[in-house]
């Protein structure tokens, strides 16, 4: 393999989607020149166009007060419905399927209100492991809420096969399978197609949390017959720190208005929902909408039209292609390394992977960190000794994937 900085290059020369990266903000390194940011599984880049969107409701709010909830070129009320198309086509859904809100743990909360529904025959819920912390805490306060000890009820798989195994072995005890569609840690991708049919054969729910997966890899979530999925838009969707997060719930839940839910007025049904104390009985409106309890977070929403415009322009099937390519060359440079140093604990099959690669660093792995901050090259550190590195296809290039790899090398 050629592993020169020419043919870094020479890559990304060739390479059809490289002029989205001056869509996006660079940080500096310590030496003033772009950092080799590799820390997109944590926080996106800022779209270049997401000030103005800010500055856009900022203005309306000074002229119009508020008044802009229903008045300007984006009126407040109707805001949410101004990502839901781009939200969709990222995640394989219809429209209605799909509403921004909250954020990604509140809105599981919401969901397992709905769709944790124990009997005394089924009460488990199964789940990926390691299990992001956020989730798990989620998943345990559920189970506690419904009077179940989460050290009997909750159970964990960590490969497909463990899924299956378990699925086969207790699947008519399990009522839910929340699984990461990207493992946060290992980056393994689950098959979720595969996933929610085997749910499906044994009467389980199917959810994911996609946090990882939105803006990563390819989804058909309306296809697939999910039953409802959570992400969060601040990692590969761009949305800014604290981005409001997405939720989907497919259709034929959408429609059963009789689903008991935690109701908020916002996800009443529009016609009635200014009506207040006249109209005291809630009516969620039909689609995934029924699910919101407050008003859309106007400001925190507005940078995300900025990154949602660049996927629909760049498109999820070019862009998992360019992922991995570069998580291939990624790991064909690491293997080039003396062994015994580092390992990559993320499957090598491209299909099983999204595009960050977990590698656990065996020698003084925070002086590994710290060396790499110095040379302008950011990624991240997970206790023990796992450095995660995500080379995102909206605006990494192959010469930042040889650039992080030559560190490593000396």
């Amino acid at each position: 393999m050629d592993v020169s900085e020419d043919y870094a290059r020479q890559l990304d020369t060739t390479d059809p989607l490289a002029q989205f990266r001056d869509e996006f903000l660079i940080p500096p390194a310590p030496d003033g020149k772009p950092s080799v940011y590799l820390c997109g599984h944590s926080l996106g880049l800022q779209p270049r166009t997401a000030r103005d969107f800010v500055n856009q409701e900022l203005d309306d709010w000074a002229k119009l007060g508020v008044e802009g909830h229903f008045r300007g070129d984006s009126p407040w009320y109707g805001y949410h419905e101004l990502l839901r198309d781009g939200g969709a086509r990222l995640v394989g859904a219809e429209p209605d399927e799909v509403v921004f809100m909250n954020s990604l743990t509140v809105n599981l909360h919401l969901m397992l209100a709905t769709f944790y529904q124990p009997t005394r025959e089924r009460f488990r819920i199964l789940t990926d492991e390691p299990a992001f912390p956020s989730d798990l805490y989620a998943l345990q306060t559920h189970l506690r809420h419904r009077g179940y000890d989460p050290a009997d009820a909750l159970l964990f798989a960590s490969t497909p096969e463990e899924i299956d195994a378990l699925l086969a072995r207790r699947g008519g005890e399990i009522a839910v399978v929340m699984l990461n569609g990207v493992n946060f840690l290992t980056g393994r991708h689950y098959d979720i197609a595969a996933v929610t049919a085997a749910a499906r054969a044994y009467g389980c729910v199917a959810g994911f949390d996609l946090a990882h997966a939105a803006g990563n890899v390819v989804l058909k979530l309306h296809e697939w017959d999910v039953d409802f999925a959570v992400w969060c838009s601040y990692k590969y969707l761009n949305g800014g720190p604290g981005a409001v997060g997405g939720c989907f719930v497919h259709e034929k839940h959408g429609r059963n208005q009789d689903l008991l839910r935690l109701a908020g007025w916002w996800g009443n049904d529009p016609a009635t929902r200014f009506r207040m104390h006249l109209e005291p009985r809630f009516v969620p409106k039909p689609g995934a909408d029924g699910w919101q309890v407050s008003n859309p977070p106007i400001l925190a929403m507005a940078p995300l039209r900025a990154s949602l415009g660049v996927f629909d322009t760049a498109t999820i099937p070019l862009l998992r292609a360019k992922s991995e390519r570069l998580t291939g060359y990624l790991q064909e440079l690491l293997d080039q390394l003396p062994p015994g140093r580092f390992e990559v604990v993320t499957p090598r099959d491209p299909a099983r992977r999204g595009c960050m690669l977990s590698i656990v660093v065996h020698d003084r792995p925070r002086e590994l960190v710290t060396e790499l901050e110095a040379r302008g090259i950011v990624c991240d550190f997970r206790e023990p000794n796992v450095v995660r590195v995500a080379p995102v296809p909206l605006y990494n290039s192959f010469h930042d994937v040889w650039t992080f790899a030559r560190a490593l090398a000396d």
